[in-house]
């Protein structure tokens, strides 16, 4: 029994961080049979269809490598696209430290390099004394 608890032990896993805006995933990477699961639900059940779509990208790119795998994603905060963009990135990120080699790094990259790279852009910070609808917006002045 001693052995079975070191092997068990001894299992490969990591843990990759994705962001994107507000949002913030967190992927966990172990040795299985190719289920991802966002927020303890199957990608397959995830809604709407394009949010899954943009998730599977990076899934798809890695081929064999995401077949052998079993992908934990919990994301939280931002809206419904900053939640997909960092989920993907957090994917594409664990499987290219899971596999070692640059060939998945330089697919993803020529592919989209939003895969790997974290997006910077923010929302820009509203201005004192303007009124609350926007951040540059000015009140109408009229002619006369």
């Amino acid at each position: 029994m001693a052995e079975e608890q070191q092997k068990q032990k001894k299992k490969k896993i990591i843990i990759a961080l994705g962001t994107r805006k507000k949002s913030i995933a967190r992927a966990v990477l172990r040795e299985g049979s190719g289920k991802v699961r966002i927020n303890s639900v199957l990608i397959d059940l995830v809604e709407p269809r394009y949010k899954q779509m943009r998730i599977k990208e990076a899934l798809l790119l890695a081929g064999d490598v995401a077949k052998t795998v079993d992908i934990n994603v919990s994301v939280s905060g931002g809206g419904v696209w900053g939640q997909a963009d960092a989920s993907r990135n957090a994917i594409a990120n664990a499987l290219v430290s899971w596999r070692k080699d640059d060939s998945l790094k330089r697919a993803y990259l020529e592919y989209d390099r939003s895969l790997l790279i974290p997006d910077a852009r923010r929302t820009e910070p509203h201005k004192p004394s303007r009124s609350s609808a926007g951040p540059r917006r000015t009140k109408q002045q009229s002619k006369r």
